[in-house]
């Protein structure tokens, strides 16, 4: 079980760099939710950079709007947009405040709270397997943690006072593979896709580029 005395809090200097490298690093913390009920928490698996005004892929390629805002803002805030029209993504922010940048989290390995998770997925695990069906993939890790635009756009995940964090338990990653970002058609052939080789929670393979 996950206690918040178990765990140190990523410090805001961690996200002040390029999303290439925070994407990397973020592999192998942990997104934690704070409720009444206890703590529930996913291991970050994969990651997607997101590098700015200049990605044709990134929100920030139009500027700043109402809707991107957060992303221009400072470092270590939640930015949460809903897509597809049935569920919502969560990218951390990235770069000093002005300069736009973001993380994509697309998948969790569920580490506390999982019975929580799947209720809030509407799903029953009866083998081992099914936990994949908790939080791989980024809409489902949002709905497991009930990560909405509402609840979550701006949040510092930094704060001690957020009930929504980031934090470093010690666990470190062995091996980091990286190919193109997917499930997009702009810049879709750069290499700012990141996941912990092996994970059986990461929510698509692709070519490997390159493996650290």
């Amino acid at each position: 079980m996950i206690t918040l005395d178990q765990v140190k809090l990523l410090p805001t200097a961690f996200f002040d760099r390029d999303p290439r490298q925070v994407a990397r690093a973020l592999l192998g913390k942990l997104l934690i939710r704070k409720t009444p009920r206890g703590i529930l928490a996913g291991r970050v698996v994969e990651t997607e950079a997101y590098l700015g005004e200049g990605d044709a892929a990134a929100h920030a390629v139009a500027g700043k709007t109402a809707r991107n805002f957060v992303l221009f803002g400072p470092s270590g805030h939640a930015y949460v947009y809903f897509i597809y029209g049935n569920h919502f993504c969560l990218n951390v922010s990235c770069l000093p405040d002005g300069v736009p940048g973001c993380v994509l989290f697309r998948a969790l390995e569920p580490v506390a709270g999982i019975e929580e998770m799947a209720k809030a997925r509407g799903i029953t695990i009866a083998k081992k397997s099914d936990l994949k069906k908790i939080s791989t993939g980024p809409g489902r890790m949002s709905e497991a943690l009930d990560i909405t635009r509402d609840r979550d756009n701006g949040k510092n995940l930094v704060s001690a006072k957020s009930d929504l964090q980031l934090v470093d338990d010690g666990y470190r990653v062995r091996r980091v593979m990286v190919t193109p970002r997917i499930g997009i058609t702009k810049s879709a052939g750069q290499p700012l896709r990141y996941f912990i080789a092996g994970n059986l929670f990461v929510s698509g393979r692709g070519g490997q580029i390159s493996a650290t």
